[in-house]
């Protein structure tokens, strides 16, 4: 099989605009380390619709041989063909293909987790559409970590300048004080840091840790976990060698000066850390899952069901999320040297 690097593509949501963000990025570029998990007919129509003539090889094997990779055409697209249970129509959601959706995931699962020259750049999913169809889904963070038997994973997006991680995800604000506690915060930013290392190869990475309350609790008078839960924890781990800063109030974390000083955030929930982010590098983000035994990136965007087939969409968040998970692997490459 190859030894070069491959990326691992999964389009998600048939009826969506992810298949059209893939061919629209074949067509500009003459990446050939690219292989795509989907069904054939879908990226054959949709190319028809997009008026793009680009060639599509069926993969028989887990990887292209070396032979067939240096023969390929500029403008090539090998895949894994996982057929549609129904025919999709551009931007109409069927349920009856929320298991394709899943099957191409488990395959591109498969791969990353066999070949460690591999990465997983995911496509937008419609989370509902799959839980209309009987199948309890709350995401890709959760679905990758479960099939690869990770306990928790741990979500950050990056854009240009600016990493923030996740100690919470998609909860509601009621549920997030109850779920910051100090094993939870201890695994989150062990992770973290050490996924820094070995898949950014950033040797001490400083990681900026957000509080919980408003003035990060204000001595206790707004709020008493900085002191209970989150300082405990920092002062054990920079115990352990990490350089942590904080817990800092969220309002005055993300100054110019601070960002500039760390290589990664921790904020404790969803909307405290990325809508800075978002503003930041909107449509030029990436969703990192960290704490996985392989690489993966995605699109910060959803389906864009309105867009499907226009070749209107901008492909910039997969052009963002196809180069960290390039860098990725080469980090990665770097820091198994560094460590013989």
């Amino acid at each position: 099989m190859s030894e070069a690097t491959w990326l691992i593509i999964t389009p998600g949501e048939p009826a969506g605009i992810g298949p059209d963000l893939i061919l629209q990025y074949i067509n500009s570029t003459s990446a050939k380390n690219i292989i795509v998990v989907a069904d054939q007919d879908l990226l054959q129509q949709r190319a028809e619709k997009l008026h793009f003539e680009i060639p599509i090889t069926d993969l028989t094997t887990d990887l292209p041989e070396t032979d067939l990779l240096e023969k390929a055409q500029d403008k090539v697209l090998f895949i894994h063909h996982i057929p549609l249970s129904n025919q999709a129509k551009p931007g109409t959601l069927d349920k009856a293909n929320a298991n394709y959706v899943l099957a191409c995931l488990d395959k591109a699962i498969e791969l990353c987790t066999k070949y460690p020259n591999c990465a997983l750049v995911t496509g937008p999913v419609h989370k509902g559409i799959i839980n209309d169809a009987g199948i309890s889904f709350s995401g890709h963070t959760e679905y990758l970590a479960e099939k690869a038997n990770i306990e928790l994973p741990v979500m950050m997006l990056a854009t240009k300048g600016l990493r923030v991680a996740l100690a919470t995800t998609h909860l509601p604000l009621s549920d997030v004080c109850k779920a910051i506690t100090q094993p939870l915060l201890k695994q989150v930013l062990t992770i973290l840091h050490s996924d820094m290392q070995t898949k950014f190869h950033i040797q001490n990475p400083r990681i900026t840790v957000c509080g919980l309350n408003p003035h990060a609790g204000e001595s206790g008078h707004l709020g008493k976990e900085e002191i209970t839960i989150i300082e405990p924890v920092l002062e054990e781990l920079r115990k352990q060698g990490m350089d942590l800063i904080g817990p800092l109030p969220a309002d005055t974390a993300f100054t110019q000066r601070q960002m500039q000083q760390s290589d990664a955030y921790l904020a404790m929930y969803h909307d405290q850390g990325l809508p800075v982010l978002k503003h930041v590098g909107f449509g030029k983000a990436v969703n990192i899952t960290l704490g996985l035994p392989f690489i993966r990136t995605s699109v910060d965007h959803g389906t864009a069901l309105e867009l499907v087939g226009t070749g209107q969409a901008d492909i910039s968040s997969l052009e963002v999320a196809i180069e960290t998970a390039q860098q990725m692997l080469a980090s990665s490459k770097m820091e198994l040297e560094a460590r013989g």
